[in-house]
């Protein structure tokens, strides 16, 4: 051995990654590059057939008033119906799926959650159109009675009846959509967040009960540091989903292109009119509708820029704080 090589060393070869390591590795940089091609080709081909709607609509795009017949291609109410329904579903959905998910992982015992846990798996499987037929035909008939009495119910109230009362009362409307969307997104919030909390360490929990903490106090003191993050991106698959859903808000929204306070009254959203008129559009009436999908392409982007930004200083913070 050469005495002027340090003992433990090894020869340049050692440092050499074998071949199936560097295949694997360029493998999956070819697969995470493809995934950003794809994204960046459906936006540039979307944005090119959207381009005679922004250079004829410039800043008119946001306003209330969208007649084709007109030539009129204001998306307002259309923007204004998408973040309305995916607020409501949110709203609705992730509370109550953190409390199924914290069930199942923290207070009921693995056997008893196993049928649970199969049930929620087989309600995310459930087609859209499925629940939207059943929202039209069955929910929103029984709902509009519904509404009508917590409508009379709530006026004269500053701000229940700001967002729940009023005359044009409708089962098909915000509010439904909304609901139908929460009970889609729920599963599919569930069960991420379920499996984000069951990767919480054991010792961890263990000595949370050994200091004298409740479990409530276990939960809001060890399993939400750490599972913050993973449950932030279940909830934005879940919007992500709220706010690109076609067929059910299609059939169960309303279709009515207004912009109102009251959840209950009939409105629209993005993906629903695409799919309703994109059949009948041409020119800019065509340019319009792939715009509003360049917005809602747009719209998730930013989303999730934004909470990834929250979720990063929230890191930040607990590091800090150690």
């Amino acid at each position: 051995m050469d005495p002027a090589i340090p003992a433990g060393s090894t020869s340049p070869l050692a440092h050499r990654r074998p071949l199936g390591d560097r295949g694997f590795a360029l493998l999956a940089l070819a697969s995470g590059l493809l995934v950003l091609v794809v994204l960046a080709l459906i936006a540039i081909s979307t944005s090119q057939q959207a381009a005679s709607w922004f250079s004829a609509e410039g800043l008119k795009i946001f306003t209330n008033n969208w007649n084709p017949a007109a030539n009129q291609f204001g998306a307002l109410a259309f923007i204004y119906g998408t973040a309305i329904t995916a607020v409501i579903a949110l709203a609705l959905a992730v509370p109550v799926s953190m409390g199924i998910a914290l069930l199942l992982t923290e207070v009921v015992q693995p056997r008893l959650a196993r049928p649970i846990v199969y049930v929620v798996d087989l309600l995310a499987v459930v087609p859209s159109v499925v629940w939207g037929l059943w929202g039209i035909l069955v929910f929103a008939p029984w709902a509009q009675h519904i509404y009508s009495s917590i409508a009379s119910g709530v006026n004269g109230i500053p701000v229940l009846g700001f967002l729940f009362g009023g005359q044009n009362i409708s089962g098909a409307s915000f509010f439904t959509a909304g609901l139908i969307l929460a009970f889609m997104i729920t599963p599919i919030v569930t069960s991420l967040s379920r499996e984000v909390i069951a990767t919480t360490p054991s010792i961890d929990k263990e000595g949370a009960y050994a200091l004298g903490a409740t479990r409530w106090e276990m939960i809001s003191g060890v399993v939400w540091p750490h599972s913050k993050g993973g449950v932030v991106g279940a909830v934005l698959l879940g919007l992500g989903r709220a706010m690109g859903e076609t067929i059910a808000a299609a059939l169960v929204i309303g279709s009515s292109a207004t912009i109102t306070s009251h959840l209950f009254a009939p409105g629209y959203n993005m993906p629903a009119v695409i799919a309703n008129q994109f059949g009948e559009s041409y020119g800019v009436f065509r340019a319009g509708l792939m715009g509003m999908g360049v917005l809602l392409f747009a719209f998730t982007i930013i989303v999730n820029i934004i909470a990834r930004g929250v979720v990063e200083r929230s890191a930040r913070r607990a590091r800090g704080a150690r």
